[in-house]
């Protein structure tokens, strides 16, 4: 198993969001980097924190699993869609998302501020690759903010 951080602006799609759908397409990645996170690591089973971000303060609300293959992003196909990329065919898709499901919201949500303050959390990819969407963290990453979420 995995472990990840996946970040999304609440106004766009929440934890509250996730909540209510129970599964969703985690579509609109168009950064290569952060494609290739879903395309060639992210399996069935892996842990993912939710990030809200571009909020005060940005922090992790909660906790998702990945449910699916990585499959190609539909929303690049379609004209009428802002993820739209003509460039990408059928037969080539260029941005790859995975399906995601709800497993929980944390009692207590951890902030930016928090996460750099602890000594285990300080030197996460979050920190060194602030532009990342999605990032990957270690297990003993994943494990220390599940404590500092008071979800042990």
């Amino acid at each position: 198993m995995k472990y990840w951080l996946m970040k999304s602006e609440p106004y766009a799609y929440s934890i509250t969001d996730l909540e209510r759908e129970g599964v969703t397409m985690w579509d609109g990645i168009r950064n290569y980097e952060a494609r290739n996170f879903m395309r060639d690591r992210m399996t069935p089973g892996d842990r993912a924190l939710f990030y809200h971000s571009n909020v005060k303060p940005p922090c992790i609300v909660g906790e998702m699993e990945v449910c699916s293959e990585p499959y190609p992003d539909p929303y690049q196909f379609d004209p009428e869609s802002k993820y739209f990329d003509e460039s990408s065919s059928q037969s080539d898709p260029r941005w790859i998302l995975v399906d995601l499901k709800y497993v929980r919201t944390f009692p207590h949500s951890v902030s930016r501020d928090e996460l750099k303050e602890d000594s285990l959390l300080k030197d996460m990819v979050l920190f060194t690759r602030n532009r990342l969407s999605i990032t990957p963290v270690t297990k003993e990453e994943y494990e220390r903010v599940l404590e500092l979420a008071n979800v042990t």
